[in-house]
């Protein structure tokens, strides 16, 4: 069976990382690697993590950076570090459901894609929030109109789309970015519409602030993207509607 790699950046995530690597050791397939990259925690993270993958040390490629470089650094080290066909992304707050690498491997090898995301459940304050419906696939333009694709949702093969096509700029909302960049080179997004994985809103977390969130979203049309200003409004408008719209159960 094909392998599988997780990329998963790490900054002071005592609180929830033991949660998300336990979610990955309960997979039903077990042809995955995890890649950690401690982005230099200055909490008890670190302690946590060797104590959490004990088990499973033969399966883990722990990296802890000397500084703090930010998020898109670290998903990059992880990136270069990958080895294995698949590459994966699970955040160090969220939660995936066991049978999440297989049905999601699964869904790509039989229908021949190269690019996947899956539905998702808000968790916020202890409420889950279930998204009512993903698209069945995005391409680029239709990607600018919305937030469906959720990094830990997201999996790729990099026998179609090469590693330097997913490595992440150092910008806000770089994720996001990184899934515009491939789709414009002609690659659709294809939608697993069963809820495979549980999205953390934390009180200080990145999707915790909606007015900034809006910004970031605004500055990647103008400024990363250039799109012309009436476009970038065509564009907002819509992503505003379809952020509304999805979190309706």
């Amino acid at each position: 069976m094909e392998q599988i790699d997780i990329i998963m950046p790490v900054y002071n995530s005592e609180k929830y990382i033991e949660e998300a690597i336990e979610s990955v050791k309960k997979q039903t397939i077990h042809n995955w690697r995890l890649i950690i990259i401690d982005d230099n925690s200055t909490d008890n993270t670190a302690k946590i993590i060797k104590q959490a993958t004990h088990d499973i040390k033969d399966k883990v490629t722990f990296i802890q950076l000397k500084s703090n470089t930010g998020v898109a650094n670290a998903r990059n080290v992880g990136i270069n570090k990958s080895t294995n066909r698949y590459i994966t992304f699970l955040d160090s707050d969220d939660i995936w459901k066991d049978d999440k690498l297989e049905k999601q491997l699964h869904f790509m090898k039989e229908n021949h894609y190269d690019f996947s995301y899956t539905c998702f459940t808000y968790l916020k304050n202890g409420n889950y929030k279930k998204v009512k419906e993903i698209p069945e696939s995005l391409n680029y333009e239709q990607a600018l109109k919305n937030t469906f694709i959720l990094t830990s949702t997201v999996m790729i093969d990099t026998e179609s789309i090469p590693r330097e096509n997913i490595i992440m700029p150092d910008i806000e909302s770089e994720d996001t970015a990184t899934w515009w960049n491939i789709l414009k080179k002609g690659n659709l997004a294809y939608g697993y519409k069963e809820n495979l994985t549980i999205y953390r809103i934390t009180p200080n977390g990145l999707s915790s602030n909606k007015f900034k969130n809006l910004k970031k979203t605004w500055n990647l049309y103008r400024k990363h993207e250039k799109i012309k200003i009436v476009k970038s409004i065509y564009y907002f408008l819509n992503y505003v509607y379809n952020a509304s719209k999805k979190r309706v159960e």
